[in-house]
């Protein structure tokens, strides 16, 4: 699928995003829809001993009903950087590769970034760099209705539907060797295959 493909943003994104984009030439990140509640927009999974478990960015959302993604704001009230870095270190602290690029997604999540979408174009710079892709990030200007674009894929990829991805499997920390666990964040997949991760998407 070479070409341009349309994604939404989203907070360190699952493995299946990445798959999608690795196949495009440039991405344009959607910016100027309302924010949608309950999607990867500002939440992801990862594996921990007692299994799949969310790691969710608090946000404020305006007294409006409806409220545009790049006003968004993170709500720093709560010590959601701490448990996140606290539960990526708890399930990852002893996947082969965690010591090689938790570094950088920690120096990220650690310093206050005002807007989610913000947060989340530094995290996906990160990880795009981590898998030695080189493609061409830049978000939308003007908001397209769905069907009316190309590739569209903003609404496709949500934790809320059964995903039709169905990537190749690999070792992973706290598994069970029968059950091979799918929709997990990018950082399961780097953490556990380092180098070898781009083969997987």
């Amino acid at each position: 699928m070479a070409g341009k493909i349309l994604v939404s943003t989203a907070y360190l994104p699952p493995v299946e995003y990445f798959s999608l984009i690795s196949q495009a030439d440039e991405i344009l990140i959607e910016r100027e829809e309302n924010y949608l509640k309950q999607s990867y927009r500002n939440r992801c999974y990862i594996l921990s001993t007692h299994g799949t478990q969310l790691l969710s960015v608090p946000v404020y959302l305006g007294s409006q009903h409806k409220t545009p993604l790049k006003e968004i704001r993170i709500d720093y009230s709560k010590r959601w950087q701490q448990v996140h870095l606290r539960a990526l270190t708890a399930s990852y602290n002893s996947s082969p590769y965690f010591q090689f690029y938790f570094e950088n997604i920690e120096k990220i999540i650690s310093r206050k970034i005002d807007f989610l979408i913000d947060l989340n174009m530094e995290l996906m710079e990160s990880v795009l760099k981590m898998l030695k892709m080189e493609i061409k990030v830049t978000y939308t200007t003007n908001f397209e209705p769905v069907g009316e674009t190309e590739n569209d894929f903003r609404y496709k990829i949500s934790p809320k539907a059964e995903s039709q991805f169905f990537g190749k499997e690999y070792l992973q920390v706290f598994n069970n060797p029968n059950h091979f666990v799918q929709g997990l964040s990018i950082v399961d997949l780097i953490f556990n295959m380092g180098p070898e991760a781009t083969g997987y998407l």
